[in-house]
């Protein structure tokens, strides 16, 4: 599996924006949350700022070429749904990079230097091209695309139909 970049909203300056809390502490839970409290996800009600991604996918990609792809998204994710983190930043980049066992030092330098930035350009190009409209979208052979959050059924099915035994 491998993680492409794409934005929410690609109106977000690079600093990121104010943005109003789409919940309140009281309402129940909604159906998202449920599911990804099933699974052992939490995501933190009260956000009050929309941070860019830009940076975030520059880390992504670094720490896919060092093969700690998994471990930085994981992170990446607590970070910013569960602490609320706004992970626009270098610092918040590099210490999330660093909790996912990246080098702190080269992913600052890659962060600062853009060495990532046009591959995270063409990777948001080349989602769009594909009409990717909503996270998480999953892309099968770039043939078959899974939108949303979805049981394991409708994952089942496409993997059948590529011909493939799918996993219990």
């Amino acid at each position: 599996m491998r993680h492409a970049p794409y934005l929410l909203d690609a109106s977000t300056p690079p600093e990121g924006k104010a943005r109003r809390p789409m919940t309140r502490p009281e309402d129940p839970p909604t159906e998202m949350e449920l599911r990804a409290e099933s699974l052992g996800i939490k995501f933190t009600r009260g956000r009050t700022w929309t941070s860019n991604t830009l940076l975030a996918h520059q880390g992504g990609e670094f720490a896919f070429e060092h093969g700690r792809d998994w471990e930085y998204t994981k992170a990446m994710f607590k970070a910013y749904f569960e602490d609320l983190e706004d992970i626009g930043t270098v610092d918040a980049v590099v210490a999330v990079g660093e909790s996912a066992g990246l080098n702190p030092v080269e992913l600052r330098e890659a962060l600062e230097q853009g060495t990532y930035r046009e591959r995270v350009t063409e990777g948001i190009q080349w989602t769009r091209e594909i009409g990717v409209s909503g996270v998480p979208t999953y892309v099968f052979a770039e043939k078959y695309a899974i939108v949303g959050a979805q049981d394991y059924n409708v994952f089942e099915s496409i993997i059948q139909r590529l011909g493939k035994t799918p996993r219990v």
